[in-house]
């Protein structure tokens, strides 16, 4: 595994995909408790239940264009009103702990979000297709890795690169392991001293080696665009 960089791009003015970003369309829960009402339920018939009540199960898949490597028949999924019929006594109701926001009053969203994980929250921005994406980041002003989107790779985890930096005194440069490991939040006034030592790293590739060069001379090109769009938006900026 690598390490990549990438700017916060909800704390930049001009990313075009802010707003949809900060726009929170559906979260899953981690504890549904006092949020009944609000949580979607699926309707779900056991693989062994449906299997004793449909008799030719090949049949009941087919006619339901059901996937075959279900592990439960969820009711929704089937089509066939005489196997709704046949199935829906044995449906037990369950909730999915995913909660649409377009439902949740303005009071009770804070709390909501909140009782959600970061990576089980789905915005605006994760509802567009890959395509749709490619077309805002080839447009965007913050699109930094050549209009190809706001994270780009600093190298690999055993980059000899903080080492270099470390001896030459480039404290920012040099934090990039540690700062992988504690989800560090480097600042726009990180951002103006990454300038400056990427100007003391840029002359002091050539003393390290040719091979050196050729091999960070990427990623120095790269923190460098980070650090400008950080510094000219005030938007934060991490190594991950």
């Amino acid at each position: 595994m690598g390490i990549s960089i990438g700017i916060r791009e909800t704390e930049a003015k001009s990313a075009l995909c802010r707003e949809l970003r900060l726009n929170v369309i559906r979260v899953k829960v981690d504890n549904i408790a006092g949020m009944e009402d609000l949580v979607a339920y699926d309707d779900i018939v056991s693989l062994a239940d449906a299997k004793s009540l449909v008799g030719d199960w090949e049949a009941f898949i087919k006619r339901n264009r059901i996937n075959a490597e279900t592990d439960a028949v969820y009711m929704d999924k089937v089509k066939i009103d005489a196997d709704i019929a046949l199935l829906k006594p044995k449906a037990v109701r369950t909730s999915t702990g995913w909660v649409e926001m377009s439902k949740v009053s303005g009071a009770q969203k804070d709390k909501v979000i909140a009782a959600s994980k970061k990576e089980n929250r789905l915005t605006g921005w994760d509802m567009l297709s890959f395509d749709e994406m490619n077309e805002m980041c080839q447009k965007c002003k913050v699109s930094w890795d050549k209009g190809r989107g706001c994270i780009g790779s600093f190298g690999p985890n055993d980059s000899l690169l903080p080492g270099i930096a470390e001896k030459r005194g480039c404290k920012i440069v040099a934090s990039v392991p540690e700062g992988v490991k504690t989800g560090r939040n480097y600042t726009p006034e990180d951002a103006k001293v990454l300038l400056k030592e990427i100007e003391i790293l840029t002359k002091a590739l050539p003393e390290e080696g040719k091979v050196m060069v050729r091999r960070y001379e990427g990623p120095l090109e790269r923190m460098k665009a980070v650090a400008e769009i950080s510094v000219s938006e005030g938007c934060g900026f991490y190594f991950f």
